[in-house]
């Protein structure tokens, strides 16, 4: 099953990446790569493995940070729309398909 991003999905994530490099260091935005790696890696391998969250969208939380990955199937495709801050505009992605 391929893997597609929402353009700003793609922009969230390396906006947080920035913010963690910038007000944390390299070695914290390292770790915000390697957990969103190994969230991407369980995604593919378990394409259901995130809750059931706001009708058909799935949420798979981030280990040792704030951000989800929204999503939802398609039969062939999974589909990320968001990489969501857990406390910040809740929903705002609501739109993106």
């Amino acid at each position: 099953m391929k893997v597609s991003f929402h353009d700003a999905a793609q922009g969230e994530v390396l906006e947080a990446g920035r913010y963690y490099r910038e007000h944390g260091g390299a070695e914290v935005a390292q770790r915000l790569a390697q957990e969103f790696e190994r969230a991407y890696g369980r995604l593919l391998e378990f394409p259901e493995i995130g809750a059931i969250w706001r009708k058909a969208t799935r949420r798979l939380p981030i280990n040792r940070f704030p951000y989800s990955l929204v999503y939802y199937l398609r039969p062939d495709e999974i589909r990320v729309i968001a990489f969501a801050h857990q406390s910040r505009r809740p929903g705002y992605w609501r739109g993106r398909r």
